[in-house]
């Protein structure tokens, strides 16, 4: 039997150590890892988080998260989590926050209050070194600046590094989500992934005691819960990157966490998570003869669609790397046994291949995402507060869990 079918006869809550990694994707993946949470809830699932405190130091009971990990939009909702406010608390402030009354649901009175998340919160316009007059300015000198070609003109044309900032993010966050601003004082485990800008490496904010590095992966402890969520969702080009004073006192840039990994699932695993769920909002167009080809909408629904290509290729492989990792092992093992090999030696060859392939046969994984064929949620506004969009996506998160629960025994 291979491991999937044990996972699916095993219960959910016989799992001792549950992690729940969000991607990025905007207010869009916002809402639907909202709509996610919701179906867990429904489900059984509890959320820890808050302070640390005495009630903090009780063991966690069954089907409770005790780790979040968050790219991109999927760091905020991850920040909500671990500071310890509600599922319902967090619709009410992206609803209100359009100052609109919520068509979703109402905070139950011991919810406690979350304030509302405004475009003022997200969008935060760079106004730093003199944009966007230098850019006007840049386009206009008498300088010929074509003779290279378009690549050119844009080059010298548009220094911008950014059209905004998560100045304003990072400030929301600090003031009314995080006062304490420190990842070591959250009862929960949270990791923020965000991705150096002047190097090819992966970073990872959490609450570690000193920052150490691999060739491909940062462990940093220098960045305030904040500061790590605005560099997290500094997606280019329309957000600059997010400076970080580090321990030595130098400015290291850092920008959206998706552009190493998508998903970032091992840093569940590798913190002791014998269970990760990962929510991700990213799935492309397929055809439907409602809606026709997308050549005929314009340039930002293709670009849309080649970018959500490119991410859910780069998802399917990693997905398929870890099945096909955790299928080699059990083969492996089970010719051993068959071949009634000493079961000494069984357990020494398996952990020479954990340590190998950096995959832990011992942790399992649901991924949920949307369904291809919902071609409504793949036109939705990836930024939008309005409610009627907001609930739309948040109805396709909870059908989305549910329907990717429902072959698991909880």
């Amino acid at each position: 039997m291979g491991t999937h079918s044990k996972l699916l006869n095993m219960r959910l809550s016989e799992k001792k150590r549950l992690a729940l990694v969000l991607s990025g994707g905007g207010v869009k993946a916002s809402a639907f890892h909202i709509g996610v949470c919701l179906a867990l809830r429904e489900k059984g699932f509890k959320f820890s988080g808050g302070l640390k405190g005495p009630i903090a130091a009780e063991k966690p009971g069954p089907l409770t998260f005790q780790i979040y990990v968050g790219s991109s939009a999927g760091s905020v909702i991850s920040t909500f989590l671990a500071a310890g406010y509600s599922i319902d608390a967090v619709i009410n402030a992206f609803v209100q926050g359009a100052k609109h009354e919520t068509p979703l649901i109402r905070s139950r009175p011991s919810d406690s209050y979350l304030r509302p998340i405004t475009y003022r919160d997200i969008f935060s316009l760079n106004v730093q070194a003199g944009y966007p007059t230098r850019l006007l300015s840049s386009l206009f000198r008498k300088k010929p600046v074509i003779s290279g070609g378009l690549e050119v003109l844009l080059k010298r044309g548009f220094k911008m590094n950014g059209i905004f900032t998560t100045d304003n993010l990072e400030r929301y966050l600090r003031k009314h989500v995080v006062p304490e601003n420190d990842f070591k004082n959250l009862s929960a485990e949270l990791y923020i992934v965000a991705t150096q800008l002047n190097h090819s490496r992966k970073v990872v904010f959490g609450p570690f005691d000193e920052t150490t590095k691999t060739k491909d992966i940062k462990y940093a402890n220098y960045a305030t819960i904040s500061q790590a969520v605005a560099a997290s969702a500094s997606l280019p080009p329309f957000f600059s990157p997010y400076a970080i004073t580090n321990s030595k006192g130098k400015d290291i840039h850092f920008f959206d966490g998706e552009i190493r990994d998508t998903l970032s699932t091992h840093v569940a695993a590798d913190h002791g998570a014998d269970l990760v769920i990962s929510s991700y909002s990213i799935q492309p167009y397929h055809f439907n003869k409602d809606m026709g080809s997308l050549h005929e909408y314009g340039m930002p629904i293709i670009f849309n669609q080649a970018l959500y290509q490119v991410v859910q290729q780069k998802i399917e492989r990693h997905i398929r790397h870890q099945q096909n990792t955790r299928s080699m092992i059990n083969a492996v093992v089970g010719y051993l046994r068959e071949a009634k090999i000493a079961e000494e030696h069984v357990e020494k060859l398996v952990d020479i291949l954990v340590q190998r392939s950096n995959f832990n046969p011992n942790v399992d994984y649901i991924y949920i995402h949307p369904n291809p064929n919902d071609y409504e949620f793949f036109f939705a506004d990836h930024f939008s507060l309005n409610p009627k969009v907001l609930g739309s996506i948040v109805r396709t998160g909870f059908k989305s869990a549910m329907s990717s629960l429902r072959q698991y025994n909880i």
